[in-house]
């Protein structure tokens, strides 16, 4: 379609061999095709709204189930010229009544309208919000390039990227500071994030409704930088965001962005994140609904490697309690020993076989049931299993019976003391999270005193004891390879070791049952 834009005809054209494939896959999954909306974000722009609405190719009505146009209370004439576009377009009643129009009764900015739709798609049953601007900025002829990958791929994510090919993003007029500060900011974002995105700005996405459930996006900021926090989200639950490359046309549309204001916002958003996921802040938005899968650590000032530093290569067995995700399943069993593996979780892993894992609650971590061939262990292994406890010290003293004569107990337990609570608790907050010392499932603290006291009360004898560091290569979402986070890594380590009361984020502790000698010169265990 012929498009004027700044003064040039722009021919904007839909992909005819996408358009084939989505109207295929349409007819061949009939009821279980995805209900797809096309969310209309639009302020003051009576000037474009009408051909923007006019572009979303009509052969597409069997496949979008609603457009709904949501005006943030333009003081311009939006309204009335899409409620007369409405009127007259077979997308109204013709068609079913396809297109609906909204005014909101006071203007919600930019990422407040985007709260508003979002709710009426959930409300409205639809699999799929395809977010296109009123202003005709984004080209609607992409939207067959949002649901293919939904419907081909699954993804939940789709964003348009206008960075794939930069030098169309110029040919179409963007102005090279935007273009500049676009690339700027991207790459701050994707190193803060460790996120890949060629572009962060664009404001042409699709999500899916299931993925909008799990964002706490009423949470989200009003302002511009809403995209921001809704990939900072994204990121957070795990989703996978397709980028689709599009082409883009600047014409004599309004831009309400105060460019310098968005940037320091963007910024702070990131940093907050990062603060926010190191407990140093919680905020609202980033508290998603997703389950938390643990992290196999490589760094060796790490609870894993240090776990496993303490155990040789030999024959043997070990029962591992806390380990369902299976971090240390293969490395253990590599080094030749026969591990069972203890959780109350019922999904375990995949390649822990169901003779090898045992159904247990870990608030009565001790009380176990175990067979004649399984009964005694070289190694117990307690993977933060102490502050779920109710009772740590009953349950290490059932515990004992299961090590064999010359067993070890190998013990990690979260560090409550670590700086970020002293800080969180100086301020008056005392927040759960997902993971760490403050763990939801927690309902025991422990200090270095405590941990090795509650060791000693229960007839064991500490033969070992290390802090660990941060998990930094969990925190940036690190392979562990990055040798910027290695030396951070390294550095606060070695702060950890000198003053650990303060800096450790966990406690490794190796212990044996206490024994003694009896007058009959047998050994007998305490």
């Amino acid at each position: 379609m012929l498009v004027s834009r700044a003064g040039h005809e722009i021919d904007f054209k839909v992909d005819e061999e996408k358009l084939s494939r989505l109207i295929k896959l349409k007819e061949e999954m009939g009821d279980d095709f995805p209900k797809f909306g096309v969310f209309v974000l639009s302020y003051n722009a009576s000037n474009h709204i009408e051909s923007t609405l006019s572009r979303i190719d009509p052969r597409l009505v069997d496949i979008i189930e609603e457009i709904f146009v949501f005006d943030d209370n333009s003081p311009d004439d939006t309204f009335n010229v899409a409620c007369k576009f409405a009127k007259n377009s077979p997308w109204g009643k013709s068609w079913g009544n396809k297109l609906n129009i909204f005014k909101n009764p006071k203007n919600l900015r930019y990422g407040g309208n985007q709260k508003l739709g979002y709710q009426y798609a959930i409300d409205r049953g639809l699999d799929y919000a395809i977010m296109v601007h009123g202003d005709g900025q984004y080209a609607p002829e992409y939207i067959v390039d949002f649901m293919l990958p939904a419907v081909e791929e699954g993804y939940d994510v789709v964003f348009a990227s206008r960075m794939m090919r930069k030098r169309d993003a110029l040919k179409g007029g963007m102005p090279l500071y935007k273009f500049i500060g676009n690339q700027v900011l991207t790459k701050f974002e994707n190193i803060i994030l460790g996120t890949k995105l060629t572009e962060f700005h664009s404001g042409y996405r699709m999500y899916s409704t299931k993925i909008l459930k799990r964002m706490p996006i009423k949470a989200n900021t009003d302002d511009f930088h809403f995209d921001t926090e809704i990939i900072i989200q994204c990121r957070h639950l795990g989703a996978p965001i397709k980028e689709v490359p599009i082409q883009t046309f600047y014409g004599d549309e309004e831009c309400n962005v105060d460019g310098f204001q968005y940037a320091f916002d963007v910024c702070k958003a990131v940093l907050m994140y990062r603060a926010h996921q190191l407990h140093l802040i919680r905020k609202g938005s980033y508290i998603v609904n997703r389950e938390f899968i643990y992290q196999r650590k490589l760094s060796p000032y790490g609870s894993h490697e240090k776990i496993l530093k303490h155990i040789p290569k030999g024959k043997g067995s070990i029962l591992c309690i806390g380990d369902s995700d299976g971090l240390l399943y293969e490395s253990l069993s590599s080094k030749g020993y026969d591990v069972i593996v203890a959780d109350d979780r019922d999904q375990k892993a995949t390649f822990i076989p169901n003779e090898k894992y045992l159904h247990i609650d870990l608030t009565k971590a001790g009380d176990l049931s175990l067979n004649e061939k399984n009964k005694e262990f070289d190694f117990i292994i307690l993977a933060d299993v102490l502050p779920r406890c109710r009772w740590p010290q009953e349950s290490l003293e059932r515990i004992k019976k299961y090590l064999k004569h010359n067993g070890e107990l190998i013990v990690t337990v979260p560090n409550i003391a670590i700086w970020v609570y002293r800080l969180s608790l100086a301020i008056g907050r005392f927040n759960y999270a997902p993971r760490g010392p403050m763990d939801k499932n927690n309902i025991r603290f422990f200090t270095k005193f405590s941990s090795k006291q509650t060791l000693i009360n229960s007839g064991y004898q500490i033969t070992g004891f290390e802090p660990t560091g941060l998990p930094f290569e969990v925190v940036f979402s690190s392979s562990g390879r990055s040798r910027l986070i290695k030396l951070i890594d390294s550095i606060y380590y070695q702060i950890a070791r000198l003053w650990h009361k303060l800096f450790a984020y966990q406690f490794v502790l190796k212990a044996k049952t206490t024994r003694y000698e009896s007058s009959e010169g047998k050994e007998l265990t305490y």
